[in-house]
C-alpha cells in the first residue's frame, strides 16, 4: 500500500494496487474509489482532508510527502 499526501490539492490518495485503474467513482462527496479492470478497488481517493480531519492542518505537516510503501 502507497500514500500520498498532496499538499497543494488538499488530498489523500491510498493505493493498494500497482494495478492501473480503469475506472473511478465518486462514492460520498469527496470520496474516490478507483476500480482495475476486474473492478477491483486499487485506490482511495479523500479530497478537502483538511476540512475531514479533525486535527489542524498543521498535523498533516508531519506525514512526509513521499509515498509510504
Amino acid at each position: 500500500m502507497k500514500v500520498h499526501i498532496d499538499r497543494e490539492a488538499d488530498a489523500l490518495s491510498l493505493r493498494l494496487s500497482d494495478a492501473p485503474v480503469d475506472e473511478s467513482d465518486e462514492v460520498a462527496p469527496g470520496i474516490i474509489l478507483n476500480y482495475d479492470i476486474d473492478d477491483t478497488v486499487v485506490g482511495i481517493e479523500v479530497l478537502d482532508v483538511s476540512l475531514r480531519s479533525r486535527r489542524t492542518s498543521s498535523s498533516l505537516s508531519a506525514v512526509p510527502p513521499e509515498p509510504i510503501e
